[in-house]
């Protein structure tokens, strides 16, 4: 059973602007990836370098830090991710509409997975990608969280469960 996750950093590992405390009811945690400071939740990290191990599970960067991600962010915030491939917005093929989708499109076509989970905070927002997921149906799942949330516990949770159970 093949399985990819497309992770995006952005409003989802790193909210922007974060206040108060996690949705894992701790502090922010605050580090320098390289270029820019980021927030984050000890928490998510921790979990999702757990999940990260799932057999079958493939993990793939799809966000616009691209390479830096892995080169960048992961020792930052000691998430285990330096070593997944990214997709990068001029390897998607040309065209119109969103970079992101073209290049999950692409991916998924080459390498064929049994499902796949998305997440990314601008899916509620792009009409496009929400139609191709319908195309999939049961075969993907969409997560998108608040930008200034990130990766709430329950939606951890609802990642997990998917990436678990069987699709046929």
């Amino acid at each position: 059973m093949e399985r990819t996750l497309y992770l995006d950093v952005d409003g989802v590992v790193c909210p922007f602007g974060p206040q108060g405390v996690t949705g894992w009811g701790s502090a922010w945690q605050h580090a320098d990836a390289g270029l820019l400071p980021v927030a984050y939740a000890a928490e998510l990290v921790a979990e999702l370098n757990a999940l990260a191990v799932t057999p079958g599970l493939r993990c793939v960067w799809l966000t616009s830090w691209e390479e830096l991600a892995p080169r960048y962010l992961c020792p930052a915030l000691g998430l285990a991710g330096t070593s997944w491939p990214y997709l990068a917005a001029d390897g998607a093929a040309g065209g119109t509409g969103w970079w992101k989708l073209r290049a999950i499109q692409e991916d998924v076509e080459k390498t064929g997975p049994d499902a796949v989970a998305w997440v990314d905070d601008q899916l509620a927002f792009e009409a496009e990608a929400q139609r191709w997921a319908r195309i999939l149906g049961r075969r993907i799942l969409t997560v998108s969280p608040h930008p200034r949330h990130g990766i709430t516990p329950a939606e951890l949770g609802i990642l997990r469960s998917f990436l678990a159970q069987s699709v046929f």
